[in-house]
Order: structure tokens, then C-alpha cells, then sequence
């Protein structure tokens, strides 16, 4: 026989929905409530209709005590049922609708009660107390049953104790009040039940709309795997309320920021100060992929709102993108140079061949003495001016690619900068951005020229790079140094509008500055200030030479100096302008 499969145990528990389980719990919370507030308030009802009966009891035995011939008719007769006591406690009983009026000796023999057959008695409870001049109220026993007893002395007229008055208030009638209370105590408990059982579904609804119906449990995990995905993700993310505070920051985003968990419930003014990357994440400027330098870091901004008034921007960091896209122009940079020297190299290999074609060997003879000298000119120049050969290197590929690109690149009569830079990676950052965006300007006008100037001043070097360009108005001379700002198409690697403030951000790291205004005759006058950039000096650098070969114009330019590089140099530049 095959047995049968074991039962399936039935269990019991709460749903899983979020809404019903809010809706069961607020209800059985306001079902609770209303018992609980039910009986809180039937226990001091139940005490105060036990304190009102006996006060009324002893009232009543109180009005019996002070009638004079209640008492005289005590001590003048026998306990009987037709004596005039008996007469007048039960018209006092009817009339007040006791329970019982009792008038009693100093022995406790009844002279009243409303069984007859009790009249002569003693009384069943104890009245010692009222025999000693004490008024009594309590609820107890008797022969009739549990009743709310008020016991008073009986004194005759000159004020002595002959008795007692005991009156009782039937305890069932008391209870008979309360519980006549009771069904309209418990009608304002469902009401009150129904109205909270009302309020918890429309509660329960709200929250289940706001929740999407979840469980607890799948809110619990989702809160986890929300707190492991925003600290595990190399994405930073801040979260913000619909009044702008930091409501969420990921230690991606601290990371990047450079701030800390203290800037939660901070403005993003507070816990990263003026700049654009406060009005990128505050939503104050508008856009997709915007880029913002913190620090030095490049970051690409994005930001997106929420159903609540808040937002969520996030963060990419693109330092090493933006580092990748500058060797890149720098390849490129190597490229055009190669090609300009590969291009005039072959015109003096076809020039000398024609001329030894001709036989015109003295005049042969002549042009490689006169390319040589201009290879050496060149370098004599660069070195004695600029001791500094990262520097010198640059300029000398700058001046190849300016030369491709029908740019004159001259280099002021002024400059002298010593081999005592502390930092002339900086220096030829700056540099090379600001000839680059000069030959970006200039690129395409007639009588092209590009200046630089470079000099020390004690311990301060001070860079100015001069263009014919069209210059740049004077409303956008702060703008163009604001991070994502340009007005060229960017790059077939990222976007333009780093390279400017970069050079500012650079210049203000060394305490110096960099500013923008108009040259001399037109264009643009790049100026930077480098305090500090320079050792103290250990020797008097020499004068640039006065050697005329110094002067080597490359193309029709005026009185001052051209440079003509041979040599091409890789910079990691980039154009932003």
C-alpha cells in the first residue's frame, strides 16, 4: 500500500504585502487602543457610581439621624413592627428608594428594617464605629445582600448617643448603572475604531503608492544592496533634497570631492564652497556630460531629478581621459612637426641636388654652411635666453608646428629665465596651453604672429604670451577661464574648456595669477604671475647676447626676434580657447 504523502502544515503569520500588513498592524494598534481607553475608563466609572451610592447613603442617613422624634421614639418604645419607628424609616425608605433604612440601640437591636422578622435583632455587620460618634461609608454584606452603606450616630436632644442610622443603597442597582453605560461606552469605542481603521487603510494606501507595494523584507534588501552598490560603484553619487542639502554622498563621491560624511544635511554651497562644480550639482547650469575641475581632478557631471524636488547627479572622473587626450594633441603636435621638418628637409635636398646638378658647387657649399648655422643660431638663441630645457624644448617644437601653420613665433627681446624653476613641469603646462590657444587665435589671419615673453624678477617668473588674433572682449575676459568654457569644436576625444583653467588653477596653486587683456596693436595679452617660482638665486645669470646671428627671421616680420626651430618637442598641450 502506498502510504500517502504527509499533510501540509498550515502557517500561520502575517501577509506579506507591505499593505496589508500596515493595515492589519494600525488596526489591531487602534482596536487595542479603544479597549484599552474602554476599560481605563469603565474602572473609574465603576469607582465613582460605588462613591456617589455611598454618599447617598449616608446623606440619607444623615437627614434620618437629625429628626428629633426618630429618636425620643427609640428610647420612648419597644422594637416593633407597627412602632413608630418602623413607620417612619420605611416612609423614608420608599421615599428615597433605599435598599434599607435600619435604626438601631446602643446593643446593635434593630428598631426598623424592611423584613420585619429582623426587627429586634442585632445587626449583622459591625457598627461600633458609628456607636462611637464615627459616619461611616463602605460597601459590604448584610442580610440583603451587598449594598453601599452610609452608618451615622443617633443622638438624642441633648446631643447624646443613644444609636445609630444605617441606610444602604442596593449594590445591583449600582451595577445596573454601570452596566447600562457600558453598550455606549463601547458604541463611541467602534466608532472611534472604525474611524482609526479608516484613517490606517487610507494611511496604508498612501504608503503603499509611495512604496510601490514592496514587502518589508524587499525594502530591507533593496536598502541593502542600495548601500552596497553605492559604496562599492567607481561612479561618485550625490543625492540631494528638494532644498538642496546633501542628502547622500558615496565614498566615491568623497573621494573625488574631497569632502567627508560631515557635509550630509550641509547646502552645496557649505560643503564644497562657490565654484562651478557647486552650480554643476546644484543644477544651476544646464547640460549632459558637463565637465568641472576639483582640485586635480577633471570630473564629468550629470544630474537628474527626482519625483520628490530633489536630485541625483553623478560623478566620472576624467583626469587620466583628459591626460590621454593631451598626449594625444601632443602626438599629433610631434606629427606636424615631423611633417614641417620632413617638408623642409626635402626642399633643401632638392635645392642642394639642383645646385650640384648645375655644377654650382661653391653655391652648394654655401647653402649647408648657411642650414647648418641656422640649426646652430637656433639653439644658441633658445638656450641663452631660456637655461631651462624642458622649456626650451617646447618652444622649439611650438615654433616648427607655428611655422607650418604660417604663424611667426618670436620670442621678446626681454626674456631671460634661469635654470632655477622648482616646478617646470607647471610652468610648461601653462605655457604650452597659452601658445597653443595663441596659435588657435591667430590661426588663418594675415601677418600672424605669436610673442612670448618669459623673466624672472628676483624669485618671480612672469609669462606673457602676446597674439594679433581678434582679441577677446572684455565682458569675456573672466568667462573664458571658467572650467567647460570654449568657443572651438571640441575634439574627437573629449570636450574643450579645461585648458584655461587649468593654467589658472596652476597659477594659483604657486599664490600667483592669471589674467587676460588687450595686446598692443590688437589682439590678446595672456599675463602670468608665478611668486615663488623661481630658487634663490646662486649666480647672476649673463646677459643675452648682442651677437647679431641672434636675430634669424624666419618670415617678413619686424624689429623683433623670430624663432626658427628645428627640433620638434612632445608637450601634452591642450586648446581651449
Amino acid at each position: 500500500m502506498t502510504p500517502s504523502p504527509p499533510a501540509r502544515r498550515l502557517r500561520l503569520g502575517l501577509p506579506r504585502r507591505m499593505f496589508s500588513q500596515l493595515l492589519l498592524t494600525q488596526v489591531a494598534i487602534a482596536a487595542g487602543v479603544a479597549v484599552l481607553a474602554t476599560g481605563l475608563f469603565l474602572a473609574p466609572l465603576g469607582r465613582l457610581l460605588d462613591d456617589q451610592a455611598m454618599h447617598q447613603a449616608l446623606a440619607i442617613a444623615q437627614t434620618t439621624a437629625v429628626q428629633p422624634q426618630i429618636a425620643r421614639d427609640l428610647q420612648s418604645t419597644l422594637p416593633s413592627p407597627q412602632g413608630p419607628v418602623q413607620a417612619e424609616a420605611e416612609h423614608i425608605r420608599k421615599a428615597s428608594k433605599a435598599e434599607y433604612v435600619v435604626v438601631m440601640n446602643m446593643r446593635g437591636v434593630r428598631w426598623s428594617h424592611p423584613d420585619i422578622t429582623q426587627i429586634g435583632r442585632v445587626v449583622s455587620t459591625d457598627p461600633r464605629q458609628a456607636l462611637a460618634g464615627e459616619e461611616v461609608m463602605q460597601i459590604d454584606s448584610g442580610t440583603l445582600g451587598r449594598s453601599a452603606r452610609g452608618k451615622v450616630p443617633l443622638r438624642d436632644a441633648r446631643g447624646r448617643i443613644i444609636g445609630a442610622v444605617s441606610v444602604g443603597i442596593e449594590y445591583n442597582s449600582v451595577r445596573a448603572r454601570l452596566l447600562h453605560a457600558i453598550p455606549g461606552l463601547f458604541a463611541y469605542a467602534g466608532a472611534a475604531l472604525a474611524i482609526g481603521a479608516l484613517a490606517a487603510y487610507l494611511i496604508a494606501r498612501r504608503v503603499q503608492r509611495q512604496t510601490r507595494d514592496l514587502a518589508f523584507s524587499d525594502i530591507s534588501a533593496l536598502l541593502a544592496e542600495r548601500e552596497a552598490m553605492l559604496h562599492g560603484i567607481r561612479e561618485g553619487v550625490v543625492a540631494l533634497d528638494r532644498t538642496g542639502r546633501v542628502r547622500l554622498v558615496n565614498d566615491e563621491a568623497q573621494r573625488l570631492l574631497g569632502i567627508g560624511d560631515e557635509v550630509v544635511g550641509q547646502s552645496l554651497d557649505e560643503a564644497l564652497g562657490e565654484g562651478r562644480t557647486t552650480d554643476v550639482l546644484a543644477g544651476r547650469v544646464a547640460g549632459t556630460d558637463l565637465l568641472t575641475v576639483r582640485g586635480q581632478r577633471v570630473l564629468v557631471a550629470n544630474r537628474m531629478p527626482t519625483d520628490d524636488g530633489g536630485a541625483v547627479a553623478t560623478l566620472r572622473d576624467r583626469t587620466e581621459l583628459e591626460q590621454l587626450g593631451r598626449e594625444l594633441d601632443s602626438t599629433r603636435g610631434l606629427i606636424d612637426a615631423l611633417r614641417a621638418q620632413d617638408h623642409e628637409h626635402a626642399n633643401r635636398m632638392h635645392t642642394l641636388l639642383g645646385l650640384l646638378e648645375l655644377e654650382m658647387y661653391d653655391d652648394a657649399v654655401e647653402f649647408v654652411d648657411e642650414v647648418v648655422g641656422d640649426h646652430r643660431t637656433t639653439a644658441e638663441q633658445v638656450t641663452e635666453r631660456i637655461h631651462d630645457p624642458l622649456l626650451a624644448a617646447l618652444l622649439v617644437g611650438k615654433a616648427t608646428v607655428a611655422a607650418e601653420r604660417g604663424v611667426a613665433l618670436w620670442i621678446a627681446d626681454r626674456t631671460l629665465l634661469p635654470d632655477r624653476l622648482i616646478d617646470p613641469r607647471g610652468l610648461v603646462t601653462i605655457v604650452g596651453n597659452l601658445v597653443d590657444n595663441a596659435l588657435d587665435a591667430v590661426a588663418g589671419t594675415r601677418h600672424a604672429r605669436v610673442e612670448v615673453e618669459l623673466r624672472a624678477e628676483e624669485r618671480t617668473a612672469v609669462l606673457r604670451v602676446r597674439d594679433t588674433g581678434p582679441g577677446i572682449p572684455a565682458e569675456r575676459r573672466e568667462l573664458i577661464f571658467t572650467d567647460g568654457w570654449s568657443t572651438k569644436q571640441p575634439p574627437s576625444h573629449g570636450k574643450r574648456g579645461i585648458g584655461l583653467s587649468l593654467v589658472r588653477r596652476l597659477a594659483e596653486r604657486h599664490g600667483g595669477s592669471a589674467r587676460v587683456g588687450e595686446a598692443h596693436g590688437g589682439g590678446a595679452e595672456f599675463t602670468v604671475v608665478l611668486p615663488d617660482a623661481l630658487e634663490a638665486p646662486g649666480r647672476t645669470p649673463e646677459p643675452p647676447s648682442k651677437d647679431p646671428r641672434h636675430r634669424v627671421p624666419a618670415q617678413e616680420a619686424p624689429a623683433e626676434e623670430n624663432l626658427l626651430p628645428q627640433t620638434p618637442v612632445h608637450f601634452p598641450g591642450e586648446e581651449t580657447r
